[in-house]
């Protein structure tokens, strides 16, 4: 079984140290095979909020890691940056590759930079990137669980989110679904849930998180992190998605949902 653990929008800069402290003890206590970061890795794309979110994934230490930038990892006030460097600090940070992936025996993780310093808040996907991805999980293996990492949804359960659908989702939606594309996982909206999107006879499934760390929780609904499990071989492949929630009065990650996903049954 492989084990992958979804981090998203902790935003460095209002993160709660109990949180930080619990996530770093679930972490060593799950030991995933891969860690994958949905974006807004900072509040403001500031260098001091990035080397505290580089040490605490240094700190981490996962196995394998895959992280994307999000819409405030971009600087919002620094104009001058946002347009000739929007990357820098997070490359000071993370490195130059924007687009990371991870391969296994059992896992296909295609990391995708979503975020445009133009857009502001708001999220794209490229012709160019939607082929991109399209060719990598047309080469992907049987055995392997496909996954898409991206910032902004590709689906939202709320009308109130709906300015916040990635720019592009239903070409990117139909082009990954016909290349096989199992988990589509983003953030964004600081709202976990696991849906199930039609393409042809097919699913695919939308993978949302909550923020990990920050005080900027949504709807009461509190900080948490998205736990993947999955078996898989030629004849049948199997997947589940939990929820892991803070609980304040325990100061650790608790499940709180888990979802089975049925990546070889139809609509």
């Amino acid at each position: 079984m492989s084990v992958v653990l979804q981090i998203s929008d902790p935003h460095f800069g209002t993160e709660q140290k109990p949180v930080v402290a619990a996530l770093l003890q679930l972490h060593a206590q799950l030991q995933p095979d891969a860690v994958v970061v949905s974006g807004d890795i900072t509040q403001r794309a500031r260098r001091s909020q990035f080397r505290a979110a580089r040490d605490f994934f240094t700190a981490l230490n996962p196995r394998a890691f895959v992280i994307v930038p999000g819409n405030h990892d971009i600087p919002l006030f620094n104009l001058a940056l946002r347009a000739f460097a929007p990357y820098a600090n997070y490359a000071s940070a993370f490195g130059k590759n924007l687009q990371p992936d991870f391969v296994s025996d059992d896992l296909l993780i295609i990391g995708l930079n979503t975020t445009r310093p133009r857009r502001h808040t708001d999220g794209e996907v490229s012709a160019r990137q939607i082929a991109y991805v399209q060719q990598r999980l047309r080469a992907a293996r049987a055995t392997q669980l496909r996954i898409v990492l991206i910032h902004q949804p590709v689906h939202v359960i709320t009308v109130l989110d709906e300015t916040n659908l990635l720019h592009g989702y239903r070409k990117a939606i139909q082009a990954w679904g016909e290349a096989g594309a199992d988990l589509i996982m983003g953030g964004h909206i600081h709202l976990p849930y696991v849906r199930a999107l039609q393409h042809g006879d097919r699913k695919i499934w939308a993978v949302q998180a909550g923020t990990a760390l920050s005080s900027r929780v949504r709807g009461g609904v509190p900080n948490s992190v998205n736990v993947v499990r999955y078996r898989g071989d030629a004849a049948h492949r199997e997947c589940s998605i939990e929820q892991w929630d803070f609980d304040l009065r325990s100061g650790t990650f608790r499940m709180a949902l888990r979802t089975a996903v049925d990546l070889s049954s139809t609509f």
